[in-house]
């Protein structure tokens, strides 16, 4: 039951588009893709438009969602970082995901806690905690207080607005 009342909660809003795998390599056309760069990026949405694609866009910039079950990284057992897609801030560990079920990918800790920011989402008629990205403030899905040890969260991330830096 609760894993249903989780799942529909990150649902709300959901796009009709498949997302795709990101990469590094696809941001070579967006010069605000900086891993290494610890500045916040600001932008303005119309700058945003131009260099992300649409389905990250739509996810990143107008807070939308995935449709569950369609991200790559939501099965993925690959090892490395996940890093943001619009502006390449590292956000989460491998070692801290977890197959939730929910549809989307899942960890239970952030890389660091700079590396989101956490505001309140009242849309849909619920009562929830939005993540953004802590350096480009994208939109990129909500925590919830149901997930494993030792934290007891579940940061439910649209696999469309994550890149991974697999380790070597």
């Amino acid at each position: 039951m609760l894993t249903l009342l989780s799942f529909s909660a990150c649902a709300q809003g959901t796009s009709k588009s498949k997302t795709t795998k990101n990469t590094p390599m696809e941001n070579k056309q967006n010069p605000y893709y900086q891993p290494n760069q610890k500045d916040t990026v600001v932008v303005t949405d119309a700058i945003w438009k131009q260099v992300l694609s649409p389905e990250v866009y739509y996810v990143a910039r107008e807070k939308g969602t995935e449709r569950p079950f369609t991200s790559p990284f939501e099965e993925s057992k690959e090892v490395g970082t996940y890093h943001c897609a619009a502006c390449g801030n590292a956000l989460f560990k491998s070692n801290a995901k977890f197959s939730s079920g929910c549809g989307w990918p899942s960890f239970f800790e952030p890389i660091t806690k700079a590396a989101l920011i956490y505001t309140p989402d009242h849309s849909h008629g619920m009562s929830r905690t939005e993540v953004q990205c802590g350096k480009c403030k994208a939109h990129l899905g909500h925590v919830f207080e149901d997930g494993p040890p030792p934290t007891g969260l579940r940061y439910c991330i649209n696999g469309v607005v994550l890149t991974i830096e697999k380790d070597k």
